[in-house]
C-alpha cells in the first residue's frame, strides 16, 4: 500500500478479488494509475489463496462470486491478517442496508460503488493509508508501552518482591487484575526476630498504583532493619505517601508484628477489610480486626500507635489477610463474592492443609471467565516456629564467649567508645532509643553482624525497666484468655499520664585484636523489682513473665541486677571470625 513521505511514494500491492473480468480490468487500470501492483482473483477461495502468498496491503472484494462469497472470504483473510491492518474495500452496486451491514460485520472497512470513478478512488486509498499510518504508530507505542512495562516490573519484582522473608510458609494469593498490581505484600525480619507482615492496597490498579510500592517498600525494609516498631514505619510511610502521592490516591493497609516466640500479635487494619485470627484446629474465627483507622497517604502526620490490636495467640493459630479485590470479586452475572461467601469458605477449610488453598478454589469456581475488576490478595500466615530464624543466626553466629574478660573492661578504661542516653517523663512516651543506640553502635563499632542479639538484649533491658519500673506494670496481667489485650491497654494509659520519671542507658564498647565487649547498664527512677524470682517465673511454660530476661542471660557474658532491682548490668562478647 503506497504512503505519502513528502514527494515520495513507497508502492504496494493490490488484490482484486472479482468473477467479472471486464470490472477487474478496469479497476485494475485505476490502481495501477497509483503505483500499485495489482494481483487478481476469481472468486473467494481463489482470494484466501492469494493472500497467504502476496500478503498484499489493500484488498477488494466483490460480494457474489462462485465458490466462496466476497463475507467469507472477508473473515478468512481478516482472521489470517491477525493484527496487522489490512483494508478490506467492497465492490458493490447494491443499496440493501441489510447487505451493506452485513459487509461491515464480517470486517469490511468501506465500500467503493460501481461504476468505479477514479477520484472516488483514490479518496478512499488515501483515507485507508491514513489510517494504515496510525495503526502502525498504535501498534509501535503500544510495543513500547509494553517494553517498558516489562522493565519496570523487573525493577518492581527487584525492589518490592525479591526481598520477602518466609515465603516458604507464608501462602498467598497474589492475582493482579493487570500486567501491574496495586496490591503489594512485604514481609521483613526485626533484630528482635520478631516478623513483620505488610499487605497494602493501593487506589486503583496498574502501573499508576504500583508506584507507590517502591517508597513503601523503601521505608519497610530500612526502619525494619533499623529496629524501629510498626507503628513507627506506618507513620513514616503515610508522611512519604502523603508527600508522593497525587490527591485522591492512597493505601490501605494491614500490618502484623507477629512475636518470634509467638506469645501474642500486633496488629492494626487501615481501611481494608476485616483479617482474621483463626483457631489451629476447628478453623474457628477466634478474632475479627476491622478497620479503625484512616488509609495512609491521605492526612499528614497521623498517630497510630493507640489503633494497634493485641492478640493473645497459640501455636498453630493462622492469621487471614485480603484485600477488597477478594469480596468485591464479580461472577459472570454480576453477583459480588461477598463477605458471607468469604467466611464460609474459611470455615470450610478444615480438610485442606491451607486455608488458602480451599479459599481460591471457591473464588475461582465463583468468579468462572468473568473479567476481573479489581487485584485480589489474601495471605495465610501460619504460626509456627519454622518460620523464625534461630535466635543469634547471622553471618558470624552469635555463641556464648567463655574466656575470662579483661580485667581492663571492669573498671575505668580511656580506650573504649561510651553512649549515654536519658529520657525523662514525657520523653518515656514518645522515643524509642533502640533503634538509635543500634544505629550508633554499628556506625562507630562496626558491629553489624551482631545487631540481632543486641537489639534483643537492649529492648528486653529497657522495655523491663520502663514496663516495671517506670509504669509498674505486673507481667501476671499477661496471664488469660485477653492478658495480653488488658496488658498493653494499661500500658498505653499509663505512658500517656506519665509526666516523672527516667530511665538511662550507658554502652561502653572495648574493641581487641581476638574480639570485644560491649557493657550495657540501664537504670530506672523506679522502686526496683524482684529480679531473684525471674529465673523461676521464667522456667514456667505457661507464665509470659521472665522469659525475656533469660533470653538476654543466654546470649550475655554476664548479666547482673544491683539492688532494689532497678539498675541492671549485661556484658555481651564478641570473638572476632578468622
Amino acid at each position: 500500500m503506497p504512503k505519502e513521505f513528502g514527494t515520495h511514494e513507497i508502492h504496494g500491492k493490490a488484490l482484486i478479488v472479482e468473477d467479472e473480468i471486464t470490472n477487474r480490468l478496469i479497476l485494475k487500470k485505476l490502481l495501477q494509475k497509483h503505483g500499485y501492483e495489482v494481483i487478481e482473483a476469481e472468486n473467494g477461495r481463489q482470494a484466501v489463496s492469494l493472500f497467504e502468498q502476496h500478503q498484499p496491503d489493500i484488498v477488494f472484494m466483490d460480494v457474489m462470486m462462485p465458490e466462496m462469497d466476497g463475507y467469507e472470504a472477508t473473515i478468512q483473510i481478516k482472521q489470517r491478517a491477525g493484527n496487522s491492518f489490512v483494508p478490506i474495500i467492497f465492490l458493490t452496486a447494491m443499496q440493501d442496508e441489510k447487505a451493506l451491514a452485513r459487509c461491515v460485520e464480517v470486517g469490511g472497512d468501506d465500500f467503493l460503488s460501481k461504476p468505479y470513478s477514479f477520484t472516488v478512488l483514490s479518496a478512499k486509498v488515501k483515507a485507508m493509508e491514513r489510517i494504515r499510518i496510525l495503526q502502525q504508530d498504535t501498534r509501535m507505542l503500544y510495543s513500547r508501552m509494553q517494553r517498558d512495562q516489562e522493565i519496570a516490573e523487573q525493577v518492581f519484582s527487584g525492589a518490592v518482591v525479591a526481598e520477602n522473608v518466609a515465603l516458604e510458609h507464608i501462602h498467598s494469593l497474589l492475582q493482579p487484575a493487570s500486567l501491574f498490581s496495586g496490591d503489594l505484600m512485604l514481609t521483613a525480619f526485626a533484630p528482635s526476630h520478631d516478623l513483620y507482615v505488610l499487605l497494602g492496597d493501593f487506589t486503583g490498579h496498574g502501573l499508576a498504583s504500583a508506584l507507590g510500592a517502591l517508597p513503601t517498600s523503601e521505608a519497610f525494609r530500612s526502619m525494619t532493619a533499623k529496629g524501629f516498631g510498626p507503628h513507627q514505619i506506618l507513620q513514616a510511610i503515610n508522611n512519604k505517601l502523603y508527600t508522593l502521592l497525587p490527591t485522591g490516591m492512597f493505601m490501605a493497609v494491614q500490618f502484623v508484628k507477629i512475636d518470634h516466640q509467638l506469645d501474642h500479635i500486633k496488629l492494626i487494619n487501615c481501611g481494608m477489610p476485616d483479617c482474621y485470627l483463626i483457631d489451629k484446629d476447628g478453623r474457628r474465627i477466634k478474632q475479627k480486626i476491622n478497620s479503625q483507622s484512616l488509609p495512609l497517604g491521605i492526612a499528614p502526620d497521623i498517630n497510630l500507635k493507640d489503633d494497634f490490636h493485641f492478640l493473645k495467640i497459640n501455636e498453630g493459630d493462622r492469621i487471614i489477610l485480603a484485600t477488597d479485590g477478594v469480596t468485591e470479586a464479580r461472577n459472570p452475572k454480576g453477583e459480588l463474592f461477598g463477605q458471607i461467601r468469604y467466611i464460609d469458605a474459611i470455615k470450610h477449610s478444615i480438610d485442606h492443609d491451607y486455608i488458602l488453598d480451599n479459599l481460591s478454589g471457591e473464588l475461582q469456581e465463583f468468579c468462572s471467565d468473568a473479567p476481573q475488576d479489581d487485584d485480589i490478595s489474601v495471605v495465610e500466615i501460619p504460626l509456627i516456629r519454622q518460620m523464625f530464624p534461630a535466635l543469634g543466626s547471622s553471618k558470624a553466629p552469635n555463641k556464648k564467649v567463655e574466656h575470662e574478660l579483661p580485667e581492663t573492661i571492669l573498671k575505668e578504661h580511656p580506650d573504649c567508645i561510651e553512649f549515654q542516653f536519658t529520657l525523662y517523663g514525657a520523653q518515656l512516651r514518645q522515643a524509642d532509643p533502640i533503634p538509635i543506640l543500634i544505629n550508633s553502635i554499628q556506625e562507630t563499632a562496626g558491629l553489624h553482624d551482631h545487631r540481632r542479639p543486641l537489639f534483643t538484649i537492649l529492648t528486653e533491658l529497657y522495655v523491663n525497666a520502663l514496663d516495671h519500673g517506670i509504669l509498674k506494670l505486673d507481667s501476671s496481667l499477661k496471664q488469660g484468655e485477653n492478658g495480653f489485650t488488658d496488658y498493653f491497654q494499661q500500658r498505653e494509659q499509663r505512658l500517656n499520664n506519665l509526666s516523672q520519671g527516667c530511665v538511662r542507658i550507658n554502652l561502653r564498647i572495648y574493641s581487641q585484636d581476638s574480639g570485644g565487649h560491649i557493657i550495657i547498664t540501664i537504670e530506672d527512677s523506679g522502686n526496683g523489682f524482684d529480679y531473684s524470682n525471674h529465673k523461676k517465673d521464667s522456667s514456667n511454660d505457661q507464665l509470659y513473665s521472665g522469659r525475656g530476661l533469660l533470653l538476654v542471660e543466654s546470649l550475655c557474658k554476664q548479666l547482673h541486677f544491683f539492688k532494689p532491682g532497678n539498675k541492671a548490668e549485661a556484658i555481651y562478647a564478641w570473638e572476632k571470625t578468622k
